[in-house]
């Protein structure tokens, strides 16, 4: 039995906790959104509720079930489950618990569940430590990520582990989630008898942006400032105030980032620059470094555009100059100039193939330059045969030479076609 200050400690640290973890469901009556993956009767839901897993890696954006569907887990399984932050863990601490679970299955006949929170930050050395037991059974792995685990889980650990993609959450879940933490006596706020305008709960909504931890915390946030008011209605009005401005879902160095520039630079190909405006707005406003956007508009501009308008690049280059020299915010009006002209500028990637196909050439072999070709720059080399032969563009008609260009090995070849 528990000592009277140790219960009241776990009941302090219960009720101080933010209310996102104290309102964070245990079952799935209770768990909003992601209804794809575990509605009724959905593969992963009767697999949860049987208690029949394998490996598996929940990858989703902040707030939106990870952790939370590992909970459940916990609640249904009748294995040992044992909950590891990869921020914190050590190899020492993944060891440790692979042991405990090979002791466990082999004297309890129990199976031991390993989740792994964030387990993108587990550096290669680490994940290998697991590869063995998930292979074997001893351990069942639950990782969950932010990061695109084709990128950040080594291949073997993620080819025996299934992998479960959750969706930003929905208006209509997010929405649930707020009303059931406000009507919530035991862990959320019901206690404090507060009401919200449909306004104010749509403005809430709007800047969880799918993110349930983040609506769940703005919440709090209004909860906080009206504790000692004697009005106990939430408006729209407080809830600008409160949370200032619309925090966006953006990671500078994660998927999204690549996933946002991916946007703006296929719509300036499909010219169609009302699209790239947006998508350059949605990056502004989430904060990217300008100097990033406008280097990526000086590698389109000769990828997509290329000599189809050659001031293309003299524009993209003068954009990502000023952008340098006159910074943010007026950079942004600069942007959306090159953008826009970009967006509408013919387009040709005549150049850019024509350079893979010659790149192509390149990897067959380290040829030498024709002997016409190379400079006589000592009576050796002269007398050796260097720039024999080699006729002077200047000196003959048309301007054009009938000599070749290429090593003997690789042939004449056509790689630029200006109409490509």
């Amino acid at each position: 039995m528990k000592n009277l200050s140790v219960q009241n400690s776990e009941e302090y640290l219960k009720k101080s906790a933010p209310l996102a973890d104290r309102v964070r469901p245990f079952d799935f009556d209770c768990f909003f959104g992601q209804d794809e993956l575990v509605g009724k009767n959905s593969p992963l839901r009767r697999v949860i509720q049987n208690d029949d897993l394998t490996s598996l890696i929940f990858w989703g954006p902040p707030g939106t079930g990870k952790t939370t569907l590992a909970r459940i887990i916990a609640q249904k399984t009748k294995a040992c489950f044992v909950k590891f932050s990869a921020v914190a863990a050590s190899i020492n601490d993944v060891r440790k618990a692979i042991v405990q679970a090979s002791e466990r299955l082999k004297f309890k006949k129990q199976r031991t569940i390993l989740f792994i929170d964030e387990i993108h930050r587990f550096n290669k050395a680490q994940q290998d430590a697991l590869l063995p037991s998930v292979e074997d059974g001893r351990v069942i792995l639950i990782g969950a990520t932010t990061e695109n685990p084709s990128f950040e889980v080594i291949s073997p650990l993620l080819s025996r582990s299934a992998v479960y993609i959750l969706k930003p959450l929905s208006f209509q879940a997010i929405e649930k989630i707020l009303l059931r933490a406000l009507r919530n006596e035991e862990n959320g706020l019901g206690k404090m008898n507060l009401r919200i305008t449909n306004k104010a709960l749509e403005r809430l909504i709007n800047f969880a942006d799918g993110d349930a931890r983040a609506g769940l915390n703005g919440l709090e946030f209004v909860a906080n400032y009206l504790k000692n008011k004697p009005r106990k209605i939430i408006k729209a009005e407080e809830v600008s105030q409160i949370l200032k401005e619309h925090a966006l879902r953006y990671d500078k160095k994660g998927e999204e980032h690549y996933n946002l520039i991916s946007a703006l630079h296929k719509s300036m190909r499909d010219s169609d620059p009302d699209a790239a405006l947006y998508w350059l707005a949605r990056m502004l406003e989430s904060g990217e470094d300008p100097k990033f956007i406008a280097r990526r508009m000086v590698v389109f501009a000769s990828e997509d555009i290329g000599n189809a308008d050659s001031q293309a690049i003299q524009i993209a280059t003068a954009i990502a100059q000023a952008v340098e020299y006159v910074g943010l915010p007026e950079a942004q009006i600069n942007l959306a100039q090159g953008v826009t002209y970009l967006s509408t500028a013919p387009k040709s990637n005549a150049s850019y193939t024509a350079l893979l196909k010659a790149k192509e050439d390149a990897k067959k072999g380290s040829f030498g330059v024709p002997l016409h070709l190379r400079n006589a720059t000592t009576s050796l080399l002269k007398k050796i045969g260097y720039g024999k032969g080699y006729q002077y563009a200047h000196d003959i008609p048309g301007k054009k030479p009938n000599q070749t260009h290429f090593p003997k090995e690789i042939g004449e070849k056509k790689y630029y076609n200006p109409a490509g």
